[in-house]
């Protein structure tokens, strides 16, 4: 199986997995709350078909389709071709979707590709593991998530120290099965309707924590696996009414690890400082960036024309300030368009082969969050109380209400009152409505703080000798410069790696 369809996604959520939606164990085929949900993600799968000059490509060991994103980048045609894939597929839902399975397949290639950092473990059967995963991947076309973030609580603390000891995964046992495993990890967006959890690097590890430092993938449906869900934020609407939240709330769960069993072949990591702190400073920027800005220039170009018909729709398109507005949206779109052409063109191999985009890429990370704040912030701001005089389609079928909404709420413009309903109900479902509140969380910390996004950049720039403009002013000057103080090491990137 390659490349499933919907259905054949659906029939791969006929399991026992533990998913609990406030206080009940629910069945997610079957619990109404998640149809619209579920309805969504097999659409993925059908678009990917669809799609499938941009989408699929030949698996070159099977000669069967297989999902670009699961390749493994080795050239500037490669790159190419996944930002085909990627852009294809944010398209889907206008990037409104966070955690489509490209995101994580998009990760675990990019692992796969370095060998090189698996190979500081001193045993090759690591490697050997998670390249037998890949294929297992590629072959059943499987829907992917992660759950990678501490269960650090206590802040006052380090993330592994205090009562954040006892609270996130780690090894509580070895078997000649596999390790047992306890704790939680946050936060495993779409994990109640994923196939499989895949556990790997986030932040680094400090040595004495050597049993935090895990890297596996396991179906949801293992036992001990517990799925606890937020408030379900789908609706169940027609899609003309709510274009969003009727498809695309991709639901978010703390994962618990209640004891247990990973079997040895699914194990990826385990303990070795050395690969677990270099694995995602070696690919989680020049390789899943490339998804993740992709996807967010899809939804900045949705979000742009968004505003265009609501200030058509206002006869507002006119007015400076409304052009200076739009400017603003669209000055976004085009700077992170800008930012991934560059990191595109300037693709290079990162180690054993693996091509991924320039990690000037990583950029995005600090201002994305900025703006897509400020793109919601901006479309509250124009719609106004039109965000709030939206008929439903079904209203305007009504032969005694149908009339009345005709005559009194038209758009401007020429724009039929059904028109104008459907722009400012779009647009309250994409940035007013429970789940585009959810949304625009998810926008702030999914590839983590600004703050941290920042910091790292910072070192990065540090490390790199991204210094001396200052002391060369004076000795071109011919001044003498003062000594400079002993450098500390800029090196350490401790602490400001992705979250979530």
């Amino acid at each position: 199986m390659t490349a499933r369809t919907g259905a054949e996604y659906k029939a791969g959520l006929a399991d026992n997995r533990e998913v609990w939606l406030g206080d009940q164990r629910i069945n997610v085929l079957e619990h109404p709350a998640f149809k619209g949900s579920i309805e969504g993600m097999a659409g993925y799968f059908d678009y990917q078909n669809k799609y499938a000059a941009d989408c699929l490509m030949t698996d070159p060991e099977t000669g069967s389709a297989m999902n670009v994103s699961l390749s493994l980048p080795k050239s500037a045609e490669d790159i190419a071709r996944r930002h085909r894939a990627f852009d294809r597929l944010a398209r889907y839902s206008n990037g409104m979707l966070g955690r489509t399975p490209d995101y994580v397949n998009v990760v675990l290639a990019g692992h796969v590709s370095r060998k090189d950092i698996f190979d500081k473990s001193g045993d090759p059967v690591f490697h050997e593991r998670i390249a037998a995963y890949h294929r297992e991947v590629i072959e059943k076309d499987l829907a992917l998530t992660h759950t990678i973030v501490h269960a650090a609580i206590d802040k006052s603390v380090g993330e592994l120290q205090g009562m954040n000891e006892e609270l996130t995964l780690r090894v509580v046992d070895r078997t000649e099965e596999g390790l047992i495993v306890r704790g939680a990890k946050m936060l495993a967006t779409l994990g109640p309707i994923a196939d499989e959890l895949y556990v790997y690097p986030a932040v680094p590890i400090q040595p004495g924590y050597e049993e935090y430092a895990l890297s596996f993938a396991i179906p949801v449906a293992t036992p001990g696996v517990v799925s606890v869900c937020r408030d379900h934020y789908g609706v169940d609407a027609e899609i003309v009414d709510k274009p969003f939240s009727s498809r695309f709330d991709e639901q978010d769960a703390v994962i618990i690890f209640d004891d247990v069993l990973i079997p040895w072949e699914r194990v990826f990591i385990d303990g070795n400082l050395s690969v677990y702190n270099a694995l995602n400073a070696g690919t989680a920027t020049g390789n899943t960036q490339q998804q993740t800005a992709i996807r967010a220039c899809v939804k900045l170009e949705f979000a742009y024309d968004l505003c265009v018909q609501m200030a058509k729709a206002t006869a507002t398109d006119t007015k400076p300030e409304t052009a200076s507005i739009l400017g603003e949206i669209y000055s976004y779109l085009r700077i992170a368009r800008a930012v991934v052409h560059s990191a595109e063109v300037n693709a290079s191999d990162w180690g054993n082969g693996a091509f991924f985009c320039h990690d000037d890429i990583s950029s995005l990370r600090t201002m994305m969050p900025l703006w897509m704040a400020r793109v919601n912030d901006i479309i509250k701001s124009m719609g106004s109380h039109n965000l709030l005089a939206t008929p439903t389609a079904a209203a305007f079928q009504d032969t005694r209400l149908g009339p009345l909404l005709e005559k009194y709420l038209p758009g401007a413009n020429g724009i039929p009152a059904q028109e104008r309903a459907r722009i400012f109900r779009t647009a309250w479902d994409f940035a007013g409505s429970a789940l585009g509140s959810r949304n625009e969380l998810y926008e702030r910390f999914y590839l983590g703080s600004v703050g941290r996004a920042r910091g790292l950049d910072h070192r990065k720039a540090q490390a790199k000798g991204e210094t001396g403009a200052y002391r060369a002013l004076f000795e071109e000057a011919g001044i003498d410069p003062v000594p400079a103080p002993e450098q500390q090491d800029l090196l350490s990137l401790q602490g400001t790696g992705p979250r979530a």
